[in-house]
């Protein structure tokens, strides 16, 4: 082989694709859709009574069918805004925005688990009104979506709000919106799932600024090393 030859080579550093910064929007899309056909066919009460028909049987068991994919999408929500950071991510702060985020993930998992055993349970009920187990897992569910679901979902809010705030990633109203609404959703003790809702809504206007501004970037050029 000839001494000096240059072999060039195509290096291109791995970046979040673009269509990423959708994640959010469909998250936002799918538990929102689960949310409202959980509260349309569930009473808005963990205890109250209500006579099931097979329409509300249909709605939860599509509730819970959307639920998985909406905490995947929000796995891909959580790895774009990671992403937009950076750098810039401090290891604190990263370890809270991770934990808060999976537990998030976990907890509408399980409380999706639980409105699916509520149908299963339905099934040894000949009459069509709530049985005590049924009442037992309903009330588990929300309390798992109210209570600690939803407390989960305000940390993340905190802790990235709060990361906005000092690295000024985000535009300023942006963040100081993400932390009143994470405070509220801190303190407002209420078992309304309608007052979850406020969670996706945040998610899918973050998400949109965010892929407003993807599209708007010049993509990425490969670099040549010779």
């Amino acid at each position: 082989m000839q001494q000096g030859l240059t072999i060039e080579r195509i290096e291109r550093r791995l970046t979040t694709p673009r269509a990423a910064g959708v994640a959010g929007v469909l998250f936002a899309l799918l538990f929102g859709a689960s949310l409202i056909l959980l509260r349309l066919a569930m009473p808005e009460t963990p205890l109250g009574q209500v006579a099931w028909t097979q329409q509300q049987v249909k709605s939860v068991t599509l509730a819970t069918t959307l639920a998985p994919f909406a905490g995947i999408t929000f796995l891909w929500f959580l790895g774009v805004i990671r992403d937009r950071l950076g750098d810039l991510e401090d290891r604190f702060f990263a370890t809270v925005l991770s934990g808060s985020g999976l537990l998030f993930v976990a907890m509408i998992f399980v409380a999706s688990a639980l409105a699916a055993s509520t149908i299963s349970t339905l099934q040894s009920v000949t009459v069509g009104q709530s049985s005590e187990m049924v009442l037992f897992t309903r009330a588990l569910m929300y309390q798992m979506l109210n209570i600690y679901a939803i407390r989960m979902a305000g940390v993340f809010m905190i802790s990235l709000g709060t990361v906005w705030m000092r690295t000024r990633v985000m535009p300023l109203p942006l963040a100081i919106a993400t932390l009143a609404i994470a405070l509220m959703l801190l303190t407002i003790i209420s078992f309304s799932l309608w007052i979850v809702l406020v969670f996706p809504a945040w998610v899918f206007t973050i998400s949109v600024y965010v892929l407003s501004q993807a599209l708007r970037r010049p993509a990425d050029n490969p670099r040549t090393v010779l």
